[in-house]
């Protein structure tokens, strides 16, 4: 099982197409769709990085998501936490006291200090989070960036555009028998 989950991917994919954002703002629809996620999903992620504070919800047709804050200002720890929750890496169940040879009780010099094992574990926590917290969303986005495609950040600006417009063109649309028996 993963420490972290694959919300905090889907999140932070999403995010990254935020950084420069389509002129109308992406749904969470359209946001999963682009990236072959289930909306479904995606419609619990969004709601969880807002209350963070990273995006803005705008609604009604033209609505969708923006960044609140700026990209540089948003570390993936905080996403992490956002997403996930601050959860331990580790949870030590303090088994150096149970060995068969105490007889239940354990001398006390064994149980001193923290866990040897737990020691380990906790340095590599400190050392991911860390890590996680030295790097932004704009340093992700401008990884991502040097790796796409010429002309590829046009094409998303352009999808993104059309989804939208084609939403405001369906709300706009005359009623029909079938548009009619749908909002029944």
């Amino acid at each position: 099982m993963a420490h972290i989950g694959s919300s905090v991917e889907y999140g932070l994919h999403c995010l990254l197409w935020l950084v420069e954002p389509p002129e109308t703002p992406p749904s969470s629809r359209d946001l999963a769709e682009f990236q072959g996620v289930s909306p479904s999903f995606m419609a619990k992620i969004m709601p969880k990085l807002e209350k963070a504070g990273f995006v803005t919800a705008s609604e009604g047709i033209r609505g969708g998501y923006r960044l609140a804050r700026s990209p540089d200002k948003i570390t993936v720890l905080d996403i992490v936490d956002a997403l996930e929750g601050r959860k331990p890496l580790f949870d030590c169940q303090e088994i150096r006291g149970r060995c068969a040879l105490y007889g239940g009780k354990p001398p006390a010099r064994q149980l001193n200090g923290v866990c040897s094992i737990h020691a380990v574990m906790l340095r590599a926590e400190q050392s991911m989070r860390a890590e996680l917290a030295g790097t932004t969303l704009a340093d992700l986005a401008g990884v991502v960036g040097r790796k796409l495609p010429a002309g590829f950040a046009a094409q998303v600006q352009t999808w993104f555009s059309d989804r939208a417009a084609a939403r405001i063109e369906a709300r706009d649309a005359p009623d029909t028998p079938a548009r009619k028996r749908r909002r029944r």
